[in-house]
């Protein structure tokens, strides 16, 4: 499958925008995984601890692999030089620590799932990634539909086209516009459905991001965000590129270490379909250049906000009862 190229291939610098791939998955452990990386993409692999690896120096950077769980790994504050001390009950603690924290990796293995996190890789040379893909099938490795335990999601990081306001409004409002369309096409998996980590947008969100007269600046757009979804759990996960946009911001949220500062969208919500010969990085990123057609369409993106809120806004009634429930809840 070859990717298709988007509306706007190049970022605000000229250069072919990249994109980042997160791929969750079973039967196949960190140490085998990282090996495998290697022998598709050269570059050395680094053990940070038993369960966390690095492959770095690959033609695209470095790929992260480890248990997906933060109780497999020593506590990086614990780690830190600041907290050693040079006592023999120090040390004595430190091993205890990095020891347990192995054993519960080795526990878990094959419970929670093996992740890897992919550097950014030029859109046009996703079908190269591609055959990461087709070697974990062969390995062994088991997707989303392989148990009804397996919540495990691919997520992808299209580096943003622009910085600008303007341009962020029109790719979110055209992702709610598609949401819909997405989740029908990729047939998401009931588990994921349960589990929050991909949750729609709320109502009231949309229909104020939709609404036409809605013309943010950045600072505003991001407060509304943040007022309206103060979570990490949104099936396009605007934080990471909130974060980026305002460092200093004084949000719980976009200090959380969770959130990795970048110029990307968080597009978290497809399945992890290894059992599907040919799935891919590229067919998730065709999917996703339905959101990038209609956001670079101002005509056409207008009128199906329009419909959208003809649809799923309230009627002047049901606003001024709203209204008055409100006011009778603040006496």
């Amino acid at each position: 499958m070859t990717p298709q190229s988007p509306p706007e291939p190049r970022n605000a610098d000229g250069k072919t925008r990249c994109v980042g791939v997160e791929i969750e998955f079973a039967g196949l452990p960190p140490k085998e995984t990282a090996e495998l990386v290697r022998e598709l993409f050269g570059g050395k692999v680094e053990v940070r601890s038993p369960h966390r690896l690095k492959v770095t120096d690959t033609r695209w950077g470095e790929f992260g692999i480890e248990l997906d769980t933060q109780y497999a790994h020593p506590d990086e504050t614990i780690m830190s030089a600041d907290a050693i001390g040079d006592s023999e009950w120090e040390r004595m603690r430190l091993d205890f620590h990095t020891r347990t924290r192995e054993l519960i990796g080795d526990v878990v293995t094959g419970l929670v799932p093996t992740e890897i996190v992919c550097p950014p890789v030029p859109w046009d040379e996703l079908e190269d990634l591609d055959a990461m893909f087709e070697a974990l099938r062969h390995r062994g490795a088991k997707g989303t539909d392989a148990s009804i335990l397996y919540g495990f999601g691919l997520h992808l990081n299209p580096e943003v086209p622009s910085l600008e306001a303007g341009s962020v409004l029109a790719y979110l409002r055209a992702y709610m516009l598609t949401a819909a369309w997405l989740r029908e096409q990729i047939h998401v998996d009931i588990t994921r459905e349960v589990l929050p980590h991909a949750n729609p947008f709320p109502r009231a969100y949309a229909l104020r991001v939709l609404d036409p007269d809605y013309a943010p600046d950045v600072d505003t757009l991001i407060d509304d965000y943040l007022a309206d979804n103060p979570t990490r759990n949104r099936e396009l996960d605007m934080l990471p590129l909130f974060s980026h946009l305002r460092p200093d911001h004084p949000h719980e949220l976009l200090r959380n270490k969770l959130v990795k500062a970048r110029p990307t969208f968080h597009y978290r919500l497809p399945n992890a379909q290894l059992s599907e010969p040919g799935w891919g990085a590229v067919a998730e990123w065709n999917r996703w250049l339905e959101v990038e057609r209609l956001a670079t369409t101002p005509a056409t993106l207008a009128e199906r906000s329009e419909q959208f809120l003809a649809r799923h806004r309230p009627s002047a009634p049901r606003r001024w009862l709203t209204r008055l429930r409100r006011w009778v809840s603040r006496q």
